[in-house]
């Protein structure tokens, strides 16, 4: 997949040829975080999750990047730039996962949390289902 910087340095790429709405499915599980519930959403090369804590995230499992949609059930900011062929998203940081415990790293402060509690195992699956398209 195509990968390009736009003006204000955020990584783009382009998506399938299916017209896919990013915007659409980060509100979607905004509320699913806000209501608690836990989801995980495979759309085109990203995976969406949220969680029955509140919490709620972005996956870019190719590049391993990661934003926060939500946090204790309420919606974080996103800088998300999208065309039917298209999207921009301001990634906040890396993440990774070691067996039971979600890793994340802040690109603007370092600073690195381990979360255990997430759908670790449903989350690799979604990961590995992005990563066979």
């Amino acid at each position: 997949m195509a990968q390009s910087k736009n003006r204000q340095g955020f990584a783009s790429k382009q998506l399938p040829q299916k017209s896919i709405r990013i915007a659409k499915e980060v509100r979607y599980i905004q509320h699913r975080a806000a209501e608690r519930d836990g989801r995980i959403v495979n759309i085109g090369p990203l995976v969406l999750f949220s969680t029955q804590t509140g919490d709620a995230w972005i996956l870019d499992p190719a590049d391993q990047i990661a934003a926060r949609l939500a946090y204790d059930g309420d919606p974080t900011d996103l800088y998300l730039e999208e065309t039917d062929t298209n999207f921009a998203i301001g990634w906040q940081g890396r993440y990774r996962i070691e067996n039971d415990t979600f890793v994340y790293e802040d690109n603007e402060t370092q600073r690195l949390v381990a979360i255990q509690g997430y759908p670790t195992q449903l989350l690799l699956r979604a990961i590995a289902e992005v990563d066979r398209q």
